[in-house]
């Protein structure tokens, strides 16, 4: 019986031949990662257990992105605290205020994490780095501090579900789309605890930032991770990138999968994740009716190069609508200084949009973007729960750069298709 692209990275990292699904193991880790929120309480927990040393100072990763710049004195207080941790143990990937990013968007570009990983983080969307070809998922806090100590952690070995994606994209339609598509047919327990491998000849025409939009939703499924296969795309971004040389591991033709779903890149449609659950989807054609207020371009999962590029085309030399806050975060530093240097921050502030340095800020309803009573977002982050970017009464409508483009423009949800 063969093994899954995931089952053969956890083997590896188990040291064993061969698992299955269910099976409990104690795997090796590639990387740790934390950031301002779940890092100190790890590093309570690190100091409870009595550790007093990390397994390896290269290997763990503490990123500063939640609340930074700090917003308030509990905020600069959990930066102090993960500052002196990272400076008592010499930690080598600490970035702060300068070098700062949003932990998601940021590992890849600077080459941390690699294909063939195994990666935890104190973070539930760290499953973003499959798209690399690399096992990685989502733990707790308490996770964190084993992991950092140890360098290893347990696993149930997941089970499976194969996407075979075949056609290409349309125009103004890009990952996001795919992934709120695939939410919205499966459900948001669709996956549960379940490895959503993502195969087939439609994989080829994804861009880098497409995968990495995928798996860095595949939780909202509720999936233990996301994973694409290394190809041309995988090695060409990899490339002068990686800190460390790559593996690559692939599917057994007779792995086991739980379902088999296809899905014809080319029928996917501008979608919209309406609240207050991912799964409930509908295209931006059938929400034009609703009207917003406000406009949130950026996060872990829509932060990247190409999603500012997105919003740039639609967006230059017109204005905002009426009424309507356009907020635009680029996720790195690199993102925001390339979108200096090509004219499209001009471009943003022009439309009367206004641009954050690096920050999750209002995806989680922490500051830069809070909502009050009954005002209704249009947002490419990938929660919009009861409450999540504020006010319980407000709502939140998950969608890609271009739809929340093209709804900024409008003060309506609407297709990008239809903005010249």
């Amino acid at each position: 019986m063969g093994m899954t692209m995931t089952q053969k990275i956890l083997a590896a990292h188990a040291g064993l031949e061969e698992v299955r699904a269910g099976q409990l193991i104690n795997a090796r880790l590639d990387e740790v990662l934390g950031n301002d929120i779940t890092t100190p309480v790890a590093i309570n927990e690190f100091n409870k257990a009595g550790f007093t040393s990390v397994f390896d100072k290269t290997r763990i990763n503490i990123v500063l992105d939640h609340f930074v710049p700090n917003k308030d004195v509990k905020s600069a207080q959990q930066s102090k605290q993960c500052r002196d941790f990272a400076r008592e143990h010499g930690i080598v990937n600490f970035f702060d205020v300068g070098k700062m990013g949003i932990e998601h968007a940021l590992l890849p570009e600077q080459g941390i994490v690699t294909a063939g990983d195994a990666i935890i983080g104190a973070d539930s969307h760290t499953c973003t780095y499959g798209a690399l070809g690399a096992f990685s998922t989502g733990g707790g806090s308490t996770d964190m501090a084993a992991a950092m100590a140890t360098g290893s952690l347990w696993f149930k070995v997941p089970a499976a579900i194969r996407f075979v994606l075949t056609g290409k994209l349309q125009p103004r339609v890009s990952g996001k789309d795919v992934i709120l598509h695939i939410i919205g047919k499966i459900g948001v327990d669709g996956a549960l605890y379940k490895s959503m491998e993502f195969t087939g000849p439609g994989v080829a025409s994804l861009s880098m930032d497409d995968r990495l939009c995928i798996c860095n939703m595949a939780i909202e499924a509720g999936a233990k991770n996301g994973i694409f296969p290394v190809d041309d795309v995988t090695v060409q971004y990899l490339t002068g990138r990686s800190q460390r040389p790559w593996k690559v591991y692939e599917a057994d033709e007779d792995a086991v999968y739980d379902e088999t779903i296809e899905i014809d890149l080319s029928s996917v449609e501008p979608t919209v994740s309406w609240p207050h659950l991912p799964e409930n989807t509908h295209t931006a054609k059938e929400s034009e009716h609703i009207a917003i207020d406000q406009v949130v371009i950026g996060s872990c999962t829509n932060g990247r190069l190409e999603d500012m590029q997105a919003a740039y085309e639609i967006l230059k030399g017109k204005h905002v609508a009426d009424g309507v806050r356009v907020i635009i975060i680029p996720g790195t530093m690199a993102v925001y200084k390339a979108c200096i240097q090509n004219g499209w921050t001009e471009a943003f502030i022009d439309a009367g949009c206004v641009v954050s340095t690096p920050t999750c800020g209002p995806c989680l309803g922490g500051y830069m973007g809070i909502l009050a009573d009954h005002e209704r977002c249009v947002s490419t982050t990938n929660r919009n729960f009861v409450g999540r970017m504020g006010h319980v009464t407000s709502e939140i409508y998950l969608a890609s750069p271009a739809v929340a483009a093209a709804s900024a423009l409008t003060g309506h949800i609407t297709d990008p298709r239809e903005v010249q």
